[in-house]
């Protein structure tokens, strides 16, 4: 069962771009944990939500829904693609690997093609979460991706990842899919996008 979504545009170094909908709705301080960390009572949108049980409880049953409400959007979106790229993980010694599961799912939904080694990580980046400027993260992330380019070459691409924030992760790949890659259309979707996000 696909959940309500409020998708939003993104725009960046690609041609179309959605996220499906915010991350967290609001966030309430509720006091410092034994360690002296902040404690925040998220509330989160209904594919945030499902985002971090997949995340973070391993719940197969929001991946059904996510994959299901991707596969929905897509089929009423104005994307025009043929293959499905999922952006590759920043911890790869994870073994569930939530952005390339969901990619799986989708392609299997709409018969569009996958493509999991067409963009590749090949340099190691601390995670980007806690760096806020745009430009060091600009800096971390160049030559960053490669890519398989007889995967990519005159593909209409969607590149797909989980959260985006700052874009900076999305617009080095997409540049790395259309220079090396030599696609010839870029998408991306997001399934959620922090608050911060104009």
């Amino acid at each position: 069962m696909s959940v309500d979504i409020k998708p939003k545009e993104l725009k960046g170094d690609w041609d179309k771009g959605y996220a499906l909908d915010v991350h967290t709705v609001d966030s309430t301080y509720i006091g410092d944990d034994s360690y002296g960390h902040p404690v925040f009572d998220n509330k989160r949108s209904a594919m945030g939500e499902l985002l971090f049980q997949l995340k973070y409880r391993n719940d197969a049953a929001a991946l059904a829904q996510i994959v299901e409400t991707v596969s929905e959007f897509l089929k009423q979106s104005p994307f025009d693609v043929d293959l499905i790229v999922p952006m590759p993980p920043s911890n790869s010694y994870r073994k569930f690997q939530p952005v390339i599961e969901i990619a799986r799912g989708v392609s299997a939904t709409t018969h569009l093609a996958i493509s999991e080694k067409g963009l590749l990580k090949v340099k190691s980046t601390p995670q980007l979460k806690n760096i806020y400027d745009l430009t060091e993260r600009k800096k971390i992330l160049a030559d960053a991706f490669a890519v398989t380019k007889n995967e990519t070459s005159a593909k209409k691409v969607l590149l797909v990842d989980d959260l985006y924030r700052s874009g900076a992760t999305m617009n080095a790949a997409s540049a790395a899919l259309k220079s090396s890659g030599e696609a010839s259309s870029i998408s991306v979707l997001t399934l959620t996008y922090t608050r911060n996000v104009r």
